[in-house]
């Protein structure tokens, strides 16, 4: 069912595409997904022959950007290009998957089913819009996951790019994620140690949550008991600009005191609750590991990795730490969402046979201008990965900064994409 309509707001033109394409390319007689993609351009550019910008979303498992104004990076591609936001499959209007639509499968069902929607398939779905549109060439830009497509796409249909833009998004492309784990691990508790220098009393208030959570039961208003390792987990914002200031707020406003008893608010069990995404975009929890497998199991990557700090394990009389972006096994035991999810987790966690993702030898001909902002503190991608993938890659060029955090896209686009594509117009001149 088609919902979205054509509309103009701020002096765009937002226009709607679907289309029908295969769950499996290999084997299309496994059936169909839904597509749709969000055409964006400038009022009066209808004519106009400016080539193609698709933008890639992060994740894996979110929608793309739903614009409000004519602002931030789009702001920047509608002077040169006509922005194309894909939906990625299974999130947004792309054949959503959420724990209502895979109530219906058998777990063995979920599992082959969610096993076709990592980038490889991400970018076939890509291909086959370009080829619908009838366009030779496009530039890609992809955040974060969306610069793991990039990669990808790099790989796979290089003669269909006309330049790719990469933000905070250039992965390894032959490290184990034991590997990536171990280092996101360690970029995670530089950022405690920051957020906890800058504000001493926030360990004290952690302390007094998480030994509340370990003594009493508290509910979150979706009926989930909140436990310690929830608490943990809204330390993935410690990736973002301006995170620890509102970190912080919150933790001040934890409890209130009912009759004598101390209990958590509902303004904070509330706010818990907004911050797992894990509730509505599943694929983020279920295919997040397997973005970094070629040929092995996760096997619970960084379950595993995190018996090697054990400072991250929570006891009483013990410092307090947040844990980043990591997905573990517990997941599925105690979300309320992703409980229906578990055995397919399990499943997807074992599968060994995950195909490629890169071509090393295609990476290191690539002749497409390829031009990356590398943060230099990124917490969810290792700058030393990046770079070694980078140093391969003859006609990519880095932006190495420490000026923004993995947001930077969002937080200051204009400028990024500006630099961005000054950078692939270097190249590209170096090219002709």
């Amino acid at each position: 069912m088609q919902y979205a309509h054509a509309f103009i707001d701020n002096g765009l033109h937002y226009l709607p595409h679907y289309f029908s394409v295969p769950l499996d390319y290999a084997q299309p007689d496994k059936g169909e997904l839904t597509l749709f993609a969000r055409e964006v351009r400038l009022v009066g550019d209808e004519q106009s022959q400016k080539p193609w910008l698709v933008f890639f979303q992060g994740g894996p498992g979110f929608p793309a950007l739903r614009p409000i104004g004519n602002s931030g990076w789009v702001k920047r591609a509608l002077e040169e290009y006509r922005v194309l936001l894909l939906d990625q499959r299974g999130t947004g209007n792309s054949s959503v998957v959420s724990h209502q639509t895979l109530a219906g499968k058998t777990p063995e069902q979920q599992a082959e089913y969610l096993s076709h929607f990592r980038a490889d398939n991400i970018v076939r779905d890509a291909e086959f819009i370009r080829a619908q549109f009838g366009v030779k060439q496009w530039a890609i830009l992809g955040q974060s996951f969306g610069g793991f497509c990039s990669l990808t796409y790099l790989s796979l249909f290089p003669q269909s790019i006309l330049r790719s833009y990469i933000t905070g998004g250039v992965p390894s492309i032959s490290h184990h994620a034991d590997d990536v784990y171990h280092a996101t691990f360690k970029r995670t508790l530089d950022k405690n140690q920051a957020f906890f220098a800058q504000f001493p009393r926030a360990q004290e208030l952690c302390q007094a949550i998480a030994d509340h959570l370990i003594d009493n039961e508290e509910f979150l208003p979706n009926g989930q008991r909140f436990t310690v390792e929830q608490f943990q987990q809204i330390g993935i914002n410690f990736g973002m600009s301006d995170s620890f200031i509102s970190t912080y707020y919150g933790l001040e406003n934890a409890f209130v005191d009912i009759e004598g008893q101390k209990q958590l608010r509902y303004e904070f069990l509330n706010a818990m609750l907004a911050e797992q995404g894990f509730q509505t975009n599943p694929i983020y929890a279920i295919l997040h590991e397997s973005i970094y497998c070629q040929g092995f199991a996760s096997n619970w990557s960084a379950h595993r990795v995190r018996d090697q700090y054990a400072q991250f394990n929570y006891q009483k009389g013990q410092p307090f730490l947040f844990t980043g972006e990591m997905v573990f096994p517990w997941m599925f035991e105690q979300y309320k969402n992703l409980k229906p999810l578990q055995q397919a987790a399990e499943i997807l966690a074992n599968k060994t046979d995950w195909g490629p993702l890169y071509d090393p030898v295609q990476l290191a001909g690539n002749k497409v201008p390829v031009s990356c902002a590398v943060y230099a503190d990124d917490m969810f991608v290792e700058m030393d990965y990046s770079r070694e993938t980078l140093a391969m890659m003859p006609n990519a060029k880095a932006w190495i900064t420490n000026e923004y955090e993995h947001n930077g896209l969002r937080a200051d686009g204009e400028r990024i994409l500006d630099t961005l594509i000054a950078m692939g117009n270097q190249t590209a001149a170096t090219l002709v």
